[in-house]
């Protein structure tokens, strides 16, 4: 069962379900371990999928947005250049749902960002600059993945290729396949 797969199923197995179900239960269900299901759940959520982890288990909860077309979108700029990369993004119709990295050592990383204006960058950028934190990115020498949405296909092509002709558009590596996959 290839990684896809196996978060197909587990998705599966939570709509079914109708109720939590636990790590344990989902990792017997799909044949790994609990600690590989953490890692699937990162990647549903990054993928769009509203699974809450409860006490009792992980449920999945159904998404009050209407269904758009995303796209996993892989990256590479510096710190400075996090705003031009955001209002490219909001400025051609997009949004940025969250941001993740893929470490070597921890696994998938995803934080929500739900950036639509440029109002959200403005916010996030505030919120960096007044030392709050820092952004992702910075625990993996600026490569991260934003999950895109926008209204049509094209949209989304639109944006990719400017961010491309940016220079920010980075190449997916063949450990990453499964990531961008998902």
């Amino acid at each position: 069962m290839t990684g896809k797969e196996r978060r197909d199923a587990i998705v599966k197995a939570l709509h079914d379900a109708g109720a939590p179900v636990s790590g344990r239960a989902l990792a017997q269900a799909v044949g790994v371990s609990r600690q590989v299901v953490v890692q699937d759940m990162a990647l549903l959520r990054a993928d769009g999928h509203d699974i809450v982890a409860t006490s009792r288990g992980y449920a999945l909860r159904e998404s009050d947005r209407p269904s758009v077309p995303t796209r996993l979108i892989k990256v590479r700029h510096t710190v400075e250049e996090v705003g031009d990369e955001l209002n490219t993004i909001v400025d051609l119709g997009g949004a940025a749902l969250n941001v993740m990295v893929n470490h070597r050592v921890y696994g998938a990383i995803t934080a929500d960002l739900d950036v639509r204006s440029r109002r959200d960058v403005e916010r996030y950028l505030e919120g960096i600059r007044s030392g709050k934190s820092f952004p992702l990115m910075t625990v993996t020498s600026g490569y991260h993945f934003h999950r895109i949405a926008a209204e049509s296909e094209e949209v989304l092509d639109e944006i990719e290729e400017a961010l491309a002709a940016k220079g920010y558009l980075a190449e997916v590596l063949p450990y990453e396949r499964d990531v961008v996959q998902a």
